[in-house]
């Protein structure tokens, strides 16, 4: 259901790449064999979030903002180098994963006060969109 997040990981790898003035040669024969890991996926997702949806000059860059929510709404928040719990991290991405989490979205990257439909049963990009605008209506 979420393929094309999965792409735009994969795709990160290139911006990377480009970015950092490495060949494409070397990412395809590296890089692109390996699937999109989560951590990359939700990389590329704030990204194109800042880039496509909530850029505003005025305020400036909010990415890391948009990864340290959906780290919080997943429940890792509290996670540091001093404190990390393999074990919770692993459950936590499975139930990310198999998409068992609660109807408005607890335990996933969004929780939705008032959402549309079961979020176990909507892409990750409109779950985003919820989100988003419940903030901008000011309904958190």
């Amino acid at each position: 259901m979420d393929s094309n997040r999965w792409v735009d990981g994969v795709d990160l790898r290139y911006r990377f790449g480009c970015e950092s003035s490495i060949s494409d040669k070397i990412i395809v024969q590296y890089l692109n064999d390996e699937p999109c890991s989560i951590l990359e996926m939700m990389i590329a997702l704030t990204i194109r979030c800042e880039e496509n949806i909530m850029k505003d000059i005025t305020i400036g860059d909010r990415t890391s903002h948009w990864f340290w929510s959906m780290i919080d709404n997943m429940g890792l928040g509290m996670m540091s180098d001093q404190k990390f719990d393999k074990s919770y991290v692993q459950l936590v991405t499975d139930s990310f994963l198999n998409r068992d989490y609660g109807y408005h979205g607890e335990g996933s990257l969004f929780t939705v006060l008032n959402p549309r439909r079961d979020m176990r049963n909507v892409e990750i990009w409109y779950q985003m969109c919820w989100y988003l605008d419940e903030l901008s209506c000011g309904g958190r």
